[in-house]
């Protein structure tokens, strides 16, 4: 088996550095940010960094890159205090990597992109029209990490679905509403049909169902 050590990281160029550690994860969500400006301009960025942080209350993590340059998605969330997430339909992956581009803060992601940029009972950020599965969001707290970059905690306020994405139990079901996945900075892939397993007890070797 390979075996890389930290210094053996550290050492590698950057780009392939990039690759490497953004793949350790494995597969990530894929989501597009919205946000909206002061000024009324839209936003909309991928992200492959939420987390579930809490169910009661609801709870939503966000890993943002540090502020060293303009941060659109970071800035617009801080001076209205929403934002939402937006599942990405493997159909729209071109498009929602699309929003990676270094747009100007003048400029829609929304428009340039290809999305419909939608508000929904006068929450403050838009949401994706396309999407299968959109949550608004309020910040709760900002956490610093130690490398710069700012974890966002945020109260999920509300939640849209396509109806047959939702399971009798309450999961998600993924495959269903063709939400997308991430691998490293840019594999895109389709959801397959999981394997599901009831709650783990000692003693009870979980069977597949």
């Amino acid at each position: 088996m390979l075996h890389l050590t930290a210094a053996d990281i550290h050492a590698a160029e950057r780009i392939y550095r990039l690759n490497l550690v953004n793949s350790l994860p494995g597969f990530k969500p894929a989501n597009l940010v919205g946000t909206a400006a002061p000024d009324g301009v839209t936003n909309l960025a991928i992200f492959s960094s939420a987390l579930h942080l809490g169910s009661d209350p609801p709870l939503l993590g966000l890993v943002t890159r540090p502020a060293t340059v303009p941060r659109h998605t970071y800035q617009n969330l801080l001076s209205s205090g929403c934002y939402t997430l937006n599942h990405v339909p493997l159909a729209r992956a071109a498009a929602a990597h699309y929003t990676s581009a270094n747009f100007g803060p003048e400029v829609s992601e929304f428009a340039a992109c290809g999305f419909t940029p939608v508000y929904r009972d006068g929450f403050a950020a838009p949401y994706v029209a396309e999407s299968p599965v959109s949550i608004g969001l309020r910040l709760q707290q900002q956490v610093p990490l130690s490398n710069g970059t700012v974890l966002l905690v945020g109260a999920v306020e509300h939640v849209y679905l396509h109806e047959e994405g939702l399971r009798p139990d309450g999961t998600l079901d993924l495959e269903a509403l063709g939400t997308t996945c991430i691998s490293g900075l840019d594999g895109y892939h389709a959801v397959q049909p999981p394997v599901r397993f009831d709650y783990a007890r000692v003693g009870q070797p979980p069977v597949g169902r």
